[in-house]
């Protein structure tokens, strides 16, 4: 398998990923105009992996994906099926979490909840131990997100009450540049992988990820999109915020370690500060005011919160697996 794709090497990101199942081969084939779109709602899905690339594809219309298959974006089947797995996507969620949610959101239960958790480092396993084809691999499994980052969060911004939504339209102001768009994280995160060698196109790695990632990208982009699961999404945005600075301070340290280009770990650099700030933006003024403004919200608030930690460790876990690393 692919791990990274040099930049020049002449490879072309495909039109559309390579399936991994009759349901996901469906969904190409019908955006391909191979097959009727009314034959892709009677598929069924070969695996979870085959459910979660369809969702995928379905996603990136929404975001710049297949520029060419703009006019499919709302597709009444491609819909039906998207929304379809989205329930059972969101049913093994909640079962995942029941009984191991934070004891409730208010913003220091829900800081605490993330600086307790125990799970697997991938980046105290960069700082100390890991080889460079290995961090190879991490950076290219996660540009899947960073070289979008921060997008599937800002569909939750007008579906938040006034003070909620500018605190995260402020958080979002940072991560898009502050006005900048050469600092822009996810240009930060392509000036990184383009020093290493690395293919900086957006999706280039899809057929390469696990299925750990497409489930991560999935739910991201599933928070944001509903406005029915805001507090999921806005619980996530607290977890990734919360635990991004110390591992970031750990990844550039590895990066160096390892001879990397400085501008990889100038990426991971610009989130120590930032993400220290951040976490208590989005703890206090955008989960703590939607809550106050929302009770009912509380529980999803939690629900996002643990989610977001637990497919880290899910990932980190079928990492070290797939290295070789007791975690």
């Amino acid at each position: 398998m692919r791990t990274a794709v040099l930049v020049g090497a002449g490879t072309a990101v495909p039109s559309l990923p390579r399936p991994r199942g009759d349901l996901s081969a469906a969904t190409v084939a019908a955006l391909s105009g191979a097959m009727p779109w009314d034959r892709v709602p009677r598929v069924e899905a070969s695996s979870v992996e085959d459910s979660l690339l369809t969702v995928w594809i379905a996603h990136e219309l929404h975001h710049r994906g297949f520029p060419d298959l703009q006019d499919a974006e709302w597709t009444p089947e491609l819909i039906e099926v998207r929304m379809r797995i989205e329930r059972e996507l969101e049913a093994r969620l909640r079962e995942r979490a029941e009984g191991r949610l934070p004891a409730s959101a208010d913003p220091d239960v829900l800081l605490d909840f993330v600086r307790e958790d125990d799970g697997p480092s991938l980046a105290a396993y960069v700082q100390r131990d890991a080889t460079a084809d290995q961090v190879r691999e991490l950076l290219w499994y996660r540009s899947i997100y960073h070289l979008k980052e921060a997008d599937p969060t800002a569909w939750t911004i007008p579906r938040l009450p006034g003070p909620s939504r500018a605190a995260l339209a402020e958080l979002q102001y940072d991560e898009y540049g502050a006005g900048r768009p050469e600092r822009l994280h996810a240009g930060l995160f392509a000036e990184g992988m383009r020093a290493c060698g690395l293919d900086t196109r957006e999706n280039a790695a899809i057929d390469d990820v696990p299925v750990e990632v497409l489930e991560m990208n999935v739910v991201l982009t599933m928070f944001g999109l509903q406005r029915r699961l805001r507090g999921a999404s806005v619980g996530h945005l607290v977890a990734f915020e919360a635990s991004s600075s110390g591992p970031s301070r750990r990844m550039a340290r590895g990066l160096r370690r390892l001879g990397f280009p400085e501008q990889m770990s100038a990426y991971y650099d610009e989130h120590v500060e930032a993400d220290a700030v951040h976490e208590q933006t989005a703890a206090r003024f955008i989960a703590g005011a939607l809550v106050e403004a929302e009770p009912e919200l509380a529980e999803d608030v939690a629900f996002g919160v643990f989610t977001c930690l637990d497919q880290e460790t899910r990932f980190a876990e079928a990492m070290f697996r797939r290295w070789g690393v007791e975690a």
